[in-house]
């Protein structure tokens, strides 16, 4: 069920696959599943519901990753959109950071099932990590404000950083705080197959002044 559900949400958002990636797609959700009844990693339990919120939702960001790109996704919880990033872009490199350490562990248990090279996992605050180089792309779902986002992040965010958040509900009071002849920021919407509500894809640079 798993597998069909997969194939047609990815053939939905045109994104091409090989069958090994839906297989670790299906591994990580299996094992998400096996895990949630213990440790409650995610409200969402239903199998349709889980490959849309979880895989889809994560995937819909895809294009703008680059291509080899060093990527940071903080607080990602149960691995998302790390995970599922990381299996459909084995040429990027990812670091998972989280401070909750059932959530860790079960990303390391994730990345040794789905057989994945190219993710670390990291149990840390932002506030306490030091990167060991520069970061193309941070990206996270986690966050509760697109400034609070950016604040935790400034110790590791360069110039060429990208910063990529996704978001149910956006309002101007949430960007407010941003001053734009620091920052560029880029608003798009999202179409995400089986889900209803409004998604927002932010991206965020910092201007050369």
């Amino acid at each position: 069920m798993l597998t069909s559900l997969l194939k047609n949400g990815l053939e939905e958002i045109n994104l091409s696959f090989e069958e090994s990636q839906v297989k670790q797609l299906k591994d990580y959700l299996e094992l998400l599943i096996k895990w949630n009844k213990a440790y409650n990693l995610t409200a969402i339990t239903e199998p349709r519901k889980m490959v849309a919120y979880h895989v889809l939702d994560s995937l819909a960001i895809l294009n703008e990753i680059p291509h080899g790109g060093l990527c940071l996704d903080v607080g990602t919880g149960a691995g998302l959109p790390g995970i599922p990033l990381a299996i459909m872009l084995p040429e990027s490199t990812w670091v998972l950071l989280d401070s909750n350490g059932k959530k860790t562990r079960f990303v390391q248990q994730a990345i040794a099932s789905c057989g994945l090279s190219n993710v670390k996992v990291v149990h840390s605050r932002i506030q306490d990590y030091h990167a060991e180089s520069s970061f193309d792309v941070i990206v996270s779902r986690a966050f509760s404000s697109v400034s609070d986002f950016v604040s935790s992040v400034t110790p590791v965010w360069q110039t060429g950083t990208r910063l990529i958040t996704m978001k149910t509900e956006l309002s101007e009071a949430e960007l407010k705080p941003l001053d734009s002849a620091l920052y560029k920021l880029e608003i798009n919407q999202l179409q995400v197959p089986g889900i209803a509500e409004k998604r927002s894809l932010v991206t965020i640079q910092r201007q050369d002044i």
